[in-house]
C-alpha cells in the first residue's frame, strides 16, 4: 500500500467518477493528493458509495492526506495556480493526472453545433495541454523528472458513429501524449495515456440504466461487462509508480477487448 509513498499528485476533474477513484487509490497508496475541479462536491446519480462526501473528506476519513484547489481547466491561468499551490501546499510536484472532460454524442457529424465542438476542445483538447505544459515547467524547474498520465479513451484511437466531436478532441489527446513523450523523455519526464471504454461513472448511468443500450454494448465486449471506477484507477496506480518505469508514451487500451473487434461470440 506504499507504492506512491510521499509523492505528490494532482488528479483535475477528481469531484467524481475516474477522478475520484484515482485520487482515492493514490492516497490509499501514500500519496498527497491534490484533488482538482471545478466544483468540490461529488456529481450525485453515479456509482460511488460515498457520494455524500467530497473526495478530499472521504480521502481524510480513510486515513489518506489531500486538499481541494478548484480550477476551469480551460484557462491556464487557473492551470498555473493549481500547480503553484500544489507547489506551496506539499513542497513540489511528482505526478498530474489530467483526467477533466467532457462527453457529447447522439448526433451525425453535420448535425454537430459549434458549441458541441468548442465543448469538447476546450476542455479535452485544452484543458489536457495547460494541464500537461503547466507541469512540465514545474519539473523542469524541479530538476528530477516526473510524471504525465492523460485519461484519453477508446475514442482516441478509433472512430465511432455520432460522436465525431469528442473522437477528434480525444485524438488530439492521444498525439500530445505522443509528442510529449518524444521531448521530455531525456528530461525523466514520462507521459502516457490510459484508454478506457465506457465505464459506470455518473456521467455514463443513463446509459447504463438504458438496458437496450446495456445490451448493445455488453454484446461486443468479450469480457461482457462494463468497466469500473476501479479498473482505470488501478491502471493509473501502476504507470504512476515505479512498477512501470520503462512504459512510456505508451495508449493503454483498458476495454474489456472492445477494440479487438466488433462481433459477439
Amino acid at each position: 500500500m506504499d507504492r506512491l509513498k510521499g509523492r505528490v499528485a494532482i488528479v483535475t476533474g477528481a469531484s467524481s467518477g475516474f477522478g475520484r477513484g484515482i485520487a482515492m487509490s493514490y492516497a490509499a497508496e501514500g500519496a498527497k493528493v491534490v484533488v482538482s475541479d471545478i466544483h468540490e462536491e461529488p456529481n450525485q446519480g453515479g456509482f460511488e458509495g460515498d457520494a455524500k462526501l467530497t473526495t478530499v473528506a472521504a480521502i481524510r476519513e480513510a486515513g489518506g492526506e489531500a486538499t481541494y484547489v478548484s480550477c476551469n481547466v480551460t484557462k491556464q491561468s487557473e492551470v498555473a495556480n493549481l500547480i503553484q499551490e500544489t507547489v506551496r501546499v506539499y513542497g513540489g510536484l511528482d505526478v498530474i493526472v489530467n483526467n477533466a472532460g467532457i462527453y457529447r454524442a447522439g448526433k451525425l457529424a453535420h448535425e454537430f453545433g459549434i458549441e458541441d465542438l468548442d465543448a469538447c476542445f476546450d476542455v479535452n483538447v485544452r484543458g489536457t495541454w495547460f494541464g500537461c505544459q503547466e507541469a512540465i515547467k514545474q519539473f523542469l524547474k524541479q530538476g528530477r523528472g516526473g510524471n504525465i498520465v492523460n485519461i484519453v479513451s477508446t475514442a482516441g484511437l478509433q472512430g465511432h458513429p455520432k460522436q465525431s466531436v469528442y473522437n477528434i478532441s480525444k485524438g488530439a489527446a492521444a498525439n500530445l501524449t505522443r509528442c510529449l513523450a518524444i521531448e521530455y523523455g531525456h528530461e525523466k519526464i514520462r507521459v502516457n495515456g490510459i484508454c478506457p471504454t465506457y465505464a459506470k461513472t455518473s456521467l455514463t448511468r443513463a446509459l447504463f440504466d438504458d438496458k437496450d443500450f446495456d445490451k448493445a454494448f455488453t454484446d461486443v465486449i468479450p469480457l461482457k461487462r462494463w468497466g469500473e471506477v476501479e479498473d482505470i484507477a488501478n491502471l493509473a496506480i501502476f504507470l504512476a509508480s515505479d512498477e512501470s518505469s520503462y512504459i512510456h508514451g505508451d495508449l493503454i487500451r483498458i476495454d474489456g477487448g472492445e477494440t479487438l473487434c466488433r462481433f459477439s461470440v
